[in-house]
């Protein structure tokens, strides 16, 4: 069909691309036995746990967060990036950055990696003040820290970070 010039044509693109439905975003926070799960809520707003994938086999992690991908229409993950207190990359930043890359080839989504800095302090202290301590705190530290993770992701990325 042939489109008449002017607005018509532009405007009914421009109705689509704002009611386009806004991809969720999935932070991890890797470690070697267990990966942290979070995913944030269909408004963008907040960070919520989803639990932890086994760390240790990195095809089927891959294949699992592909999957989460699909099910729950994720467009990003973000992968905590260890770094040192003054900023550098260690051995478990250069693990990360691998991993990342993994992800991102495996799952077809973009992938960024964020400073983790103090998540774990900050996932163990709110675990605390909850009343979670012990044998519980350490089943549950790995999905707070990418609740952290993913919810300083996306405070510091304002509400132009849906799509």
């Amino acid at each position: 069909m042939d489109w008449p010039k002017g607005g018509v044509r532009a405007k009914r693109e421009r109705v689509s691309a704002s009611m386009r439905r806004r991809r969720r975003t999935c932070a991890l926070d890797p470690g070697k036995v267990r990966v942290g799960v979070a995913i944030d809520d269909e408004l963008g707003a907040m960070a919520h746990p989803r639990g932890t994938l086994d760390g240790r086999d990195v095809e089927g992690l891959v294949r699992a967060l592909r999957a989460l991908a699909d099910d729950e229409d994720v467009g990003r993950f973000v992968v905590g990036l260890p770094l040192d207190m003054k900023g550098g990359e260690g051995q478990a930043a250069l693990e990360a950055r691998a991993l990342a890359q993994r992800i991102a080839d495996g799952t077809g989504r973009l992938v960024e990696l964020w400073d983790e800095r103090l998540t774990t302090v900050q996932a163990q202290r709110e675990l605390a003040s909850a009343n979670v301590r012990g044998r519980k705190a350490r089943a549950h530290i790995d999905e707070a820290a990418a609740c952290a993770i993913l919810q300083s992701w996306m405070d510091a990325h304002g509400h132009d970070r849906a799509r």
